[in-house]
């Protein structure tokens, strides 16, 4: 029998019975000046759950959508729930190439892309065994709410057990090629309601907490930790369709939360009116999906008196870390992600499985609820990500502190040997974004005739400063050991990043592959 009061259901029953009582009041604002009721949010998601249902799909069929952001997409990944469908959402920035290997590996019955696009989405979807491609635009219009404004506005959730398919995301494919990370109801509510009580939501009851959301929702970040944790407590939303610094400022007097990624601080902190006055009603500021610079760190605790919660998670996992929000539970510390969540397990391992002792750096491996189910039609992979005894090896390189602070140090795919020696690149990007006139840093592993692989640091300066990279090498010569100083220094005007702000450092690694090959 399904426990309708745990995660054992359809994840969008759970969203909806957090709505609040009083439907008619505001659920999201955007940017443009629309106002969505929650009631707005159910008769729509319910209009679009019908038209799903009335085509006939089989159970548990992929959506794919890659649309621009909007409510009525959010929508459509409700509806999508709702139906007991499976969403595929694609980023934006995807090319035909990488649609049609998403599409031709997930084989969506329904594919939903922007009308802009249908002429060469609808070639590939087809192709594949799409039955429907339908178009929605960022502007209320297209064919999927044509049809969807047909259907009725009622609609009974479709029961679900909590181990059942929710959503497929493609990794971001920085290290590689992208695997479909599947998710369960489950997995995507139970980190809901741990991240729920974990950072203090407020419900409407107590005051309620109101969150700007300007992030994409092709990601766990926007999709998953923003959209839900509002659902999930009743709360309003201010809502961007696109990243808005200088708007985002002038809204955080109505709000109390934001969610960003790294680059939105440093563009928020270029903001003349960023200030304590500006920031008089926030109460949290949260950054994830890339590393945040000690220096953002720092001068966002100088310039508002907030100091930033950093996390840590992954599209297999949802979240899996977090600095404490509440102060009774420890201090926020920069360059670290805090303790594992409530029901999650983790652990920092050598390459030969045994477990390490504070401090060491090594791989780490996660097990608890929120982990994901596997690899979209890749079995053996799955079987190799995970260990004998249930724990998912993330890929990342990391280490435990003596206070319990897990710091990660960079992807294991990242880390360079050199000469036999153990090269982080964090630890040397770290000391190089410490030097004046610096911005940021990458440091890669390229071949190398003699010690195999050697790193090259690539690196942006501040506004108006000229670097000079014999000097950055220089600086670390007196800094480090010889082994972990890069053979060649770069200055360049921006690093290559994929539409989260990660760095993609795979592009850098094949730019700078042939430096040392033999002439």
């Amino acid at each position: 029998m399904t426990d309708r009061s745990g995660t054992d259901r359809n994840l969008f029953e759970a969203l909806r019975e957090a709505f609040p009582s009083d439907l008619d009041s505001i659920a999201i604002e955007t940017d443009s000046g629309l106002l969505y009721s929650w009631r707005d949010l159910d008769r729509a998601s319910a209009m679009l759950a019908n038209l799903l249902q009335g085509l006939g799909l089989p159970p548990a069929s992929r959506i794919a959508v890659q649309v621009e952001k909007s409510v009525e997409a959010a929508l459509l990944y409700l509806a999508t729930l709702r139906a007991g469908h499976v969403f595929l959402p694609l980023n934006t920035a995807y090319q035909s190439g990488e649609v049609e290997t998403f599409v031709g590996n997930a084989e969506p019955a329904v594919v939903v892309c922007s009308s802009c696009n249908f002429g060469w989405v609808s070639k590939i979807a087809f192709s594949a065994g799409s039955q429907y491609v339908f178009t929605l635009d960022d502007d209320r219009t297209g064919s999927l709410l044509q049809r969807a404004s047909l259907c009725s506005d009622q609609h009974t959730v479709v029961a679900r057990r909590g181990d059942d398919l929710a959503a497929i995301l493609y990794t971001s494919g920085t290290t590689g090629r992208s695997k479909g990370a599947m998710l369960s109801h489950a997995n995507l509510l139970s980190n809901a309601l741990v991240l729920k009580q974990y950072w203090d939501w407020r419900t409407p009851e107590q005051g309620g907490d109101v969150l700007i959301h300007a992030l994409p929702i092709f990601h766990v970040h926007g999709l998953f930790v923003a959209l839900h944790g509002a659902l999930i407590n009743g709360s309003k939303m201010i809502w961007f369709s696109r990243f808005d610094a200088h708007a985002v400022v002038q809204r955080m007097a109505g709000a109390t939360l934001f969610m960003g990624v790294p680059t939105m601080y440093v563009r928020l902190l270029a903001e003349p009116a960023l200030g304590k006055d500006a920031v008089r009603n926030m109460r949290l500021f949260v950054s994830g999906s890339a590393p945040l610079l000690i220096e953002t760190f720092t001068q966002w605790r100088e310039r508002t008196g907030h100091t930033i919660l950093e996390r840590y998670g992954m599209s297999e996992t949802a979240m899996l870390t977090s600095n404490p929000c509440r102060a009774a539970d420890g201090e926020r510390r920069g360059s670290t992600v805090g303790f594992p969540l409530p029901g999650v397990e983790l652990r920092v391992c050598s390459e030969d499985g045994r477990s390490l002792a504070p401090g060491e750096i090594g791989g780490i491996e996660v097990r608890g609820p929120n982990v994901f189910k596997g690899y979209w039609r890749m079995p053996e992979k799955t079987r190799e990500e995970f260990t004998g005894d249930g724990y998912f090896r993330t890929g990342d390189l990391g280490l435990i502190d003596a206070d319990g602070y897990v710091n990660i140090v960079g992807r294991s795919k990242d880390l360079i040997i050199s000469g036999g020696y153990n090269v982080y690149p964090a630890e040397i990007e770290a000391c190089i974004n410490d030097m004046p006139g610096v911005a940021e840093s990458a440091l890669v592993g390229v071949p190398h005739p003699d010690f195999g692989e050697v790193g090259v640091a690539v690196v942006t300066a501040k506004p108006g400063v000229v670097l000079a990279p014999e000097r950055i090498v220089a600086d670390l010569k007196a800094r480090l050991a010889n082994f972990k100083i890069p053979k060649r220094c770069f200055v360049v005007p921006d690093l290559p990043r994929n539409a989260m702000g990660k760095v993609q450092k795979n592009l850098l690694r094949e730019k700078y592959k042939g430096l040392f090959a033999p002439s």
